[in-house]
C-alpha cells in the first residue's frame, strides 16, 4: 500500500488520521466552526475530525464525539468528550441529545459503512447512514447552525440532497482535496439551519403588527418575523412567502404579484 501526501503529512504533523485534512478543507470552505461553537462528530473514530473540531472550537468550546468503535482518550484536548455506540440505535442517538445539553451549532459525519466490497450495497448503506446523521442534525442543532455529512455518490443521492436543502439556507456539495482520487465520496455542506415555522412558496394571511427601519411590514408566524413590503401596521394581507433565514424571512402581497 502506497503512503499518499495526506497520510504522511498527518503523521508528521501528530493527527489521528488522514481525514483530518478533509474536515480543515470542508471548514476553510464554509465555515462550518467556530470558537466557542458545541461541535458533534458523529462516526467519530479514531478521532482525527474531533482534533481538529477542538482547535477551532478552542478552550470555551465543547466537542462531543461518537462512535461505536472506542475512541481513545486525548491528552491534549480537554474540550472533547466521547460515547461510545451506534448511531443507528435511538438510545445512541438519545445520549448524544443528553450530552449535548440543549444548544449545538454544528453536527459533523464522516461516517461510513463496513465495506462489503459491493458498491451498490455500501452505497446503500453510506446513504442510511447520512440519513441517519441529518435525523440527529435537525433534533439537535439550533438555528443557524451547520451541518457536513459525507455520503457516497450513487441512486437516491439527489433526494437526500433535496431533503437537506429544506432545512438549510443552502447546501453545497464538494469532494475536498484530501479525499482520495479513486473515492466516490462526496461531502453535503448545510449552511443555516432553518427553523421557521414557514418555507418559501408557502401561501398565508398575515396580520401586519408594526413597520419596519425600512417601511416594510412586519407579521410574526408563530413568533417568527416575516417582513411584507407595501403593508401597513394593522393590514390583514394574503401573502407569499419569498425567502427564508433563520431568524426572519421575506413575503410578498398576492394582491401585487
Amino acid at each position: 500500500m502506497t503512503r499518499d501526501h495526506y497520510y504522511n503529512k498527518a503523521k508528521q504533523e501528530g493527527y489521528r488520521s488522514r481525514a483530518a485534512y478533509k474536515l480543515k478543507q470542508l471548514d476553510q470552505l464554509e465555515n462550518v466552526i467556530d470558537r466557542g461553537d458545541t461541535v458533534v462528530d458523529l462516526g467519530a473514530a479514531p478521532g482525527g475530525w474531533l482534533e481538529v473540531a477542538a482547535e477551532e472550537v478552542g478552550p470555551e468550546g465543547n466537542v462531543i464525539g461518537v462512535d461505536f468503535q472506542r475512541i481513545d482518550d486525548f491528552a491534549d484536548h480537554d474540550t472533547v468528550e466521547t460515547l461510545r455506540g451506534d448511531m443507528t440505535e435511538d438510545k445512541t442517538r438519545k445520549r448524544v441529545v443528553d450530552a449535548a445539553d440543549g444548544s449545538v451549532d454544528a453536527v459533523i459525519s464522516d461516517m461510513a459503512p463496513n465495506m462489503s466490497g459491493e458498491y451498490s450495497l455500501d452505497q446503500a448503506r453510506s446513504l442510511h447512514l447520512a440519513r441517519q446523521a441529518f435525523e440527529t442534525a435537525l433534533e439537535l442543532l439550533d438555528s443557524g447552525g451547520d451541518f457536513v455529512v459525507k455520503v457516497f455518490e450513487g441512486p437516491d443521492v439527489d433526494d437526500f440532497r433535496a431533503d437537506v436543502e429544506e432545512e438549510f439556507q443552502y447546501v453545497r456539495a464538494t469532494s475536498p482535496k484530501a479525499s482520495r482520487d479513486e473515492s466516490s465520496e462526496v461531502y453535503f455542506i448545510g449552511k443555516g439551519r432553518l427553523t421557521a415555522p414557514v418555507r418559501p412558496g408557502d401561501e398565508l394571511e398575515v396580520e401586519i403588527e408594526s413597520v419596519g427601519d425600512e417601511g416594510d411590514g412586519i407579521a410574526s408566524v408563530d413568533g417568527y418575523r416575516l417582513f411584507v413590503s407595501g403593508a401597513e401596521e394593522g393590514d390583514t394581507v394574503a401573502v407569499r412567502v419569498e425567502d427564508v433565514k433563520p431568524n426572519f424571512g421575506f413575503a410578498q402581497r398576492l394582491d401585487r404579484d
